[in-house]
């Protein structure tokens, strides 16, 4: 009985899941609550996910992502290696290189935290939906990891069991390249199709952070030509400032001099003033962007160590209405330079600092720590969102933030500290440099994404608990069996990947080893390629958000739904299968 309705629930996830039929926090909450209600699951079960470490972790390295988004710093670092990089496929090709190469000997968990927050940025940056890079990301360091017995935990879980079984006869722990065989070969061919079909199969959605932020409006911007810029003396076409994503020259001011409808031929001089027409994300990425070019508003505010780029409307009974900017006093009064201005359905021109403003015109601003406070009475004008934040660290900030992030994942490799302990300490010492708030940290939750982890663990206790795991793996395994050793490693690997997906890796692989060596011993046959099939299926999982955590920590902010893995994962996990079962057929025993 417990286990027909065990089945019924699985049934009703996934086609919740797969159909986007509620929510997917929802849907693991219906069934999970069906199971306790059954008695399948006690409430102790049904809330140990929360207590998991693993959990904690994912949420803590996703925390620290968001504390180096805000800083930038990550950007100028891999802009080293990408910032010729202009192409979806040049960028993908680069990233999943050094992202499968570094997973292969570190935790590809945090490799994938520090990473995310710059292929947000760049995406945005060249016009490209984060969505169509973020699970290639994921999957770059799944591929990465598989290719040594260090790159991932759940090889080295199936390295300890081999250990313990080390009585049977001719078995020896697994060395650290026993998994290069299949994982080297895998890391080329999994690049290749993610390289090719990457675009095609993954969906263009807006993620988390572009839907709370970006706007439609178009903004009448300016910047400046730097002294010794590299800009002065080329023309407009050949410094590509005709070609700037998201922004438009409407114009040049130069000196008393205003130079409309510009030609690509128009000679970029030093003080010329660019007059562009952007949007809000365009012009806030300006603020730190090294093109030669400055915007005129800022001022002294480029030395402040925490601004943000905010969108204000002016309110129809302000005292701004008829003033210029340079009247309105934004600097002095609320700690904040007005960077644009946008006015429906009105061309501006001129110098923004002598525009006057009206009721109902937006304005982009770049504000200081004491806006929230000075404004806070304030009836000039209301908010409309935060568009962007930036945060200027001072030395030993920078030090504690990335040299503390490299040693917390230094010591947890070592197997000094745990990786939750280290990320724990680590957050609080960030606290206490004044490199992030607490306030800031608990609107960075995402309490979503622990509800659909904590609850998965619950369902894969219910398939163990009740048997239904251990019935579906020999059923599997007996339908293989007469194929052979070629079939029986296909059977092996098919029933290990599809419970890692929904019990988690290191529960489908604890279940299924021992079958695994059994049926090779029985058989007369050499353990090592069963032991190797059961780790690589259950590491190499790509067809659900929720088999591993990296995954699961681009799901949010790349916007996806449980069926965009299927879609791409699905063909990458039958590859996978075949180039692994091949290899450990003919490599082993053949």
């Amino acid at each position: 009985m417990d286990i027909f309705i065990v089945s019924i629930v699985l049934a009703f996830i996934i086609i919740s899941l797969y159909t986007e039929l509620v929510g997917p926090a929802f849907t693991f909450l219906i069934g999970i609550i069906v199971l306790g209600i059954f008695g399948i699951l006690t409430p102790k079960e049904i809330l140990s996910g929360l207590a998991n470490e693993q959990i904690m972790v994912i949420i803590l390295l996703l925390l620290l992502g968001d504390i180096i988004r805000k800083t930038d710093l990550i950007d100028r670092l891999f802009d080293k290696v990408f910032r010729k990089t202009k192409t979806y496929r040049g960028f993908m090709s680069k990233m999943i290189v050094i992202v499968a190469g570094f997973s292969a000997f570190l935790n590809n968990t945090p490799l994938v935290a520090i990473m995310m927050p710059y292929v947000h940025n760049w995406s945005k940056r060249n016009n490209i939906k984060p969505s169509k890079l973020l699970i290639p990301l994921s999957y770059a360091a799944i591929l990465g990891g598989c290719a040594t017995l260090i790159g991932t935990s759940t090889n080295l879980i199936v390295n300890g069991m081999v250990t313990d079984q080390l009585i049977i006869p001719g078995l020896e722990p697994l060395g650290l390249f026993d998994f290069t065989l299949v994982g080297f070969p895998m890391i080329i061919i999994g690049s290749i199709y993610l390289i090719l079909f990457s675009n095609k199969l993954l969906p263009s959605k807006t993620d988390v952070i572009s839907d709370f932020s970006a706007q439609t409006r178009e903004y009448l911007v300016e910047a400046k030509v730097r002294r010794n810029s590299k800009l002065i003396g080329k023309t407009i076409g050949n410094a590509g400032l005709r070609n700037l994503k998201g922004l438009f020259l409407v114009e040049i001011l130069r000196q008393e001099k205003r130079i409309s409808a510009v030609s690509p031929f128009e000679v970029v001089k030093e003080d010329d003033i660019l007059v562009f027409a952007g949007d809000t994300e365009t012009i806030a990425e300006m603020i730190n962007a090294d093109v030669g070019l400055e915007l005129t508003e800022i001022g002294m505010f480029s030395r402040k160590t925490h601004t943000e780029v905010l969108e204000i409307v002016v309110s129809h009974n302000s005292t701004l209405i008829d003033k210029t900017v340079r009247e309105a006093g934004f600097r002095g009064k609320y700690d904040a330079a007005i960077l644009a201005i946008h006015r429906n359905g009105e061309k501006i021109s001129g110098k923004i600092g002598q525009v006057k403003l009206k009721a109902g015109d937006v304005l982009l601003l770049l504000a200081g720590d004491d806006f929230s406070k000075r404004s806070l009475d304030t009836h000039d004008f209301y908010l409309i969102s935060k568009i962007r934040e930036f945060r200027k660290l001072k030395w030993y900030q920078t030090t504690a933030l990335f040299g503390g992030t490299a040693l917390a994942i230094l010591l947890s490799g070592l197997g000094i500290i745990s990786l939750f302990m280290a990320l724990v300490v680590l957050l609080i010492i960030i606290q206490l440099l004044k490199i992030t708030s607490p306030k800031d940290i608990a609107k960075s939750i995402d309490f979503n994404l622990a509800i659909i982890i904590a609850l998965s663990l619950a369902l894969g206790t219910a398939m163990m608990k009740t048997g239904m795991a251990s019935i579906i793996a020999n059923f599997i395994i007996s339908v293989f069996k007469p194929f052979g050793p070629y079939g029986l490693l296909f059977g092996i690997f098919l029933i290990t990947n599809l419970l890692a997906s929904y019990i988690t890796n290191k529960a489908a692989a604890a279940l299924i080893f021992p079958i695994s060596v059994t049926a090779a011993l029985n058989l007369g046959l050499p353990p090592v390629p069963f032991i190797l099939v059961v780790a690589f299926a259950a590491a190499a999982n790509f067809i659900t958000p929720i088999g591993y955590q990296t995954n699961l920590m681009v799901y949010g902010p790349g916007g996806y739904s449980f069926k965009d893995y299927f879609k791409i994962g699905f063909p990458l996990t039958i590859i996978y299968m075949f180039v692994a079962v091949t290899i450990l057929y003919y490599g082993y025993i053949v």
